[in-house]
């Protein structure tokens, strides 16, 4: 049986939209944190200003495993948003390039996309790392019988994606990062039923949207929170905004949860190269030069490290020399006793070091180091509060 639309209502009260949509979403999906919800809530009410954004944030519902919640939090975000879309890529770029569309992306089973086919979606990765910035465009090819021609499409919009594991650098770096988990047995939550439940999230679209229509004029740019700067700027100043127009209770609550969320995602799993690092720097300690030979023994020995069987064969020469390269580190002629035979110097990693895993401390630089680095570092691992104090 078929339910019509709930019709809009005819004086909506749009004092607190963000506490209805905050509601809404308690009830279906069980989150790893509050603070992951109230960014669910707060993406969902962005999306209904996207004319307003330089750049809009994607959020990404990912887990380790089936049956955590990952769709169902797409099903609950579905009735709230403005032009819901989920659909082939072809038919997306389509649909996001139409004048006036103005689609909210909702894509289910995103590591299907990054996954072993990746090179088949070359086109909708395209899409997806292009259209977080307002303006931007996705180039594609197009074959018309023998002709191959290029077209350049539209590509800002709104992006939810669910999937298992990871995803790119690229799109987590511009994500808002929500890490569903199974539920617990005493974790409950209401099952959602689309024919019953569609039209009560349509309802509070169109408070949404007339709650938006009313802010759009009001809209300042957020300060934000200390430590939150660059890509995680982008991310939360919409977010924020949002929040901004609320009460003082939801402007904090937001800022909370933003210092909380960028935390959390710095301390994802890093790169191999970043991991490179972080290993020679434990297998260096306090010497100042090892050879090749020395540094790839330590390294497999090390506890749960991947050096020994990386994709399928053990790190070599000129593997380990491969990827010090990207970080303007080469290998050189090094003494070791007696002899001299080609390795690095914890000097040439010093700057490296300081770079990509933080300050090794605030003393001076190696012997020939650069001094510059150390004079200008700050605390590594210290999480700055609203307050300014590092915890």
């Amino acid at each position: 049986m078929n339910v019509p639309p709930v019709p809009p209502p005819q004086d909506p009260d749009t004092t607190d939209v963000l506490a209805d949509v905050y509601d809404w979403l308690g009830r279906f999906v069980a989150y790893p944190s509050d603070h992951t919800r109230l960014a669910h809530a707060l993406w969902i009410l962005h999306t209904h200003l996207m004319d307003e954004w330089e750049s809009t944030p994607r959020i990404a519902f990912l887990s380790p495993e089936p049956g955590s919640g990952k769709t169902r939090a797409l099903e609950a975000t579905e009735p709230l948003v403005p032009n819901p879309v989920n659909v082939t890529p072809t038919y997306l770029f389509r649909k996001v390039g139409e004048d006036g569309a103005a689609p909210t992306v909702l894509f289910d089973e995103i590591d299907t996309v990054f996954g072993p086919k990746a090179k088949e979606n070359e086109e909708i990765r395209g899409l997806l790392n292009a259209g977080h910035r307002r303006g931007a465009v996705a180039g594609r090819c197009v074959v018309r019988g023998k002709n191959v021609t290029t077209e350049e499409l539209p590509a800002y919009c709104a992006v939810a994606l669910a999937g298992i594991g990871d995803l790119p650098d690229t799109i987590l770096s511009r994500s808002v990062i929500v890490r569903m988990r199974r539920r617990a047995p005493g974790e409950t939550v209401e099952p959602f039923r689309r024919r019953i439940h569609a039209p009560e999230g349509e309802a509070i679209r169109y408070q949404v949207a007339d709650w938006a229509a009313r802010a759009r004029d009001g809209l300042t740019w957020p300060d934000m929170p200390p430590g939150i700067e660059d890509r995680n700027a982008d991310i939360w100043e919409p977010l924020l905004a949002v929040a901004d127009t609320f009460n003082a209770s939801w402007a904090d609550r937001a800022r909370v949860a933003a210092v909380a969320l960028v935390a959390l995602s710095n301390e994802s799993t890093p790169s191999l190269g970043v991991r490179l690092l972080a290993d020679l720097r434990t297998v260096f300690g306090e010497r100042d030069e090892m050879s090749t030979e020395q540094i790839l023994a330590a390294l497999i020995e090390l506890d749960e490290s991947p050096w020994g069987d990386l994709y399928g064969r053990a790190l070599n020469p000129r593997g380990l020399a491969q990827r010090l390269r990207k970080y303007e580190v080469s290998s050189k002629n090094v003494r070791i006793g007696e002899a001299i035979v080609k390795g690095y110097t914890s000097t040439d990693l010093w700057d490296a070091w300081q770079r990509y895993l933080g300050p090794i401390s605030l003393n001076s630089p190696p012997q020939g180091g650069n001094a510059t680095s150390a004079t200008n570092a700050t605390p590594a691992d210290g999480i700055t509060d609203l307050f300014g104090e590092a915890s």
